[in-house]
């Protein structure tokens, strides 16, 4: 930001007593006194080498290989003169005290603020076995999957029937999805079904929501499109089934899932530690809310046109389980590892290093 009177630039070596000075490319060890050399002044601004260096070294190595002779680099700091001219301008016109302008600081502000806080507590390294393991051992439905199958069903409670309805179905007439889905409308009499074009949804050896018989019979099929006999449900019933669907079994390991379940746990820690730090700046804070003033805020629902600039048309929710990401935009407590935040930026060439 513009009134700094000179950039900390020393973190960019070690200090430490003994510590080996970094190298940066090929060259000899740099002293922080080099580093803090000044390369150019705009008005109280001064831009030191060592700041120069880390942000053409924070560019791609694509980048970085257009900057190496002494022509280029000061190409590279007249692009970081222009940027701090043109925002001592933006200062001298009131723009810092822009609304906008503030938003947006405040923005980026809360991104390395959450980021900060959270970085260097919550890291997917810090998911134990121990957390992995019991998380596995309480959803191992997720994880080990008998085999299932999707059928339809021609329902009808005469065995002479069925069989009359089971030869047209197994005919031309039940070769489509939709062909069997008529026979349906006209011939079963289970109205829980037959809403449905016949649908059972998908089903594995251990359901009791259909006769046994069924179920054995639907397994039976071959391959998705085929159609059984009439069967005897056992109960009054008689069954025409097509298999619509089939999902083979699956057995995934403990070691298998680990990296699943440490990305998700990973994840679900995020979130909550965001709340957390949420709630806790909260409580240092007074808040009061006018609810009666708040009932009266108008909202245009006439049709926005996104313009794709990220103008706020409507705030996005904050994230919520499984989407632990932000947005630029949205109510900013909540934002996390923003991609596109002042930190992650590379150079413009014009005036945006």
């Amino acid at each position: 930001m513009t009134g700094c009177q000179q950039r900390d630039t020393s973190s960019t070596v070690e200090e430490r007593p003994g510590a080996k000075k970094k190298k940066k490319g090929n060259g000899a060890p740099q002293t922080v006194d080099e580093l803090a050399t000044p390369l150019a002044k705009v008005d109280d601004i001064v831009i030191t080498l060592g700041e120069l260096q880390e942000r053409i070294n924070r560019q791609s190595p694509y980048i970085r290989a257009r900057y190496t002779s002494p022509e280029q680099k000061k190409e590279f700091l007249e692009s970081m003169i222009r940027f701090e001219v043109l925002a001592k301008e933006g200062v001298r016109r009131g723009l810092d005290k822009d609304p906008e302008v503030i938003r947006t600081m405040k923005q980026v502000m809360i991104q390395k603020l959450m980021r900060d806080e959270l970085d260097t507590k919550i890291t997917a390294d810090s998911i134990t076995d121990a957390e992995m393991k019991a998380y596995y051992d309480a959803n191992v439905s997720e994880y080990v999957k008998p085999d299932e199958v999707r059928a339809s069903a021609i329902v009808v409670k005469n065995k002479a029937q069925a069989e009359r309805v089971a030869l047209e179905a197994r005919g031309e007439a039940g070769k489509t999805n939709k062909g069997f889905r008529d026979l349906v409308a006209k011939y079963s009499t289970d109205d829980a079904t037959k809403i449905r074009g016949g649908d059972l949804r998908y089903f594995d050896a251990a359901t009791t929501e259909l006769p046994a018989p069924v179920v054995r019979a639907a397994l039976a099929l071959g391959q998705t499109g085929d159609v059984s006999q009439a069967i005897d449900a056992g109960n009054g019933t008689f069954y025409i089934l097509k298999q619509t669907g089939r999902r083979r079994a699956m057995t995934k390991s403990f070691e298998d899932a680990k990296a699943q379940i440490r990305t998700k746990l990973f994840r679900d820690k995020r979130i909550q530690g965001q709340k957390d730090f949420v709630e806790a700046a909260r409580a240092k804070s007074t808040i009061e809310v006018d609810e009666a003033m708040l009932a009266k805020v108008r909202i245009d629902t006439s049709q926005a046109v996104d313009t794709g600039q990220g103008s706020d048309l409507v705030p996005p929710p904050a994230p919520g389980p499984g989407d632990p990401g932000g947005d630029l935009n949205p109510p900013p407590p909540m934002m996390d590892d923003v991609g596109s935040g002042a930190e992650g930026r590379g150079t413009s060439e014009e005036g945006n290093p």
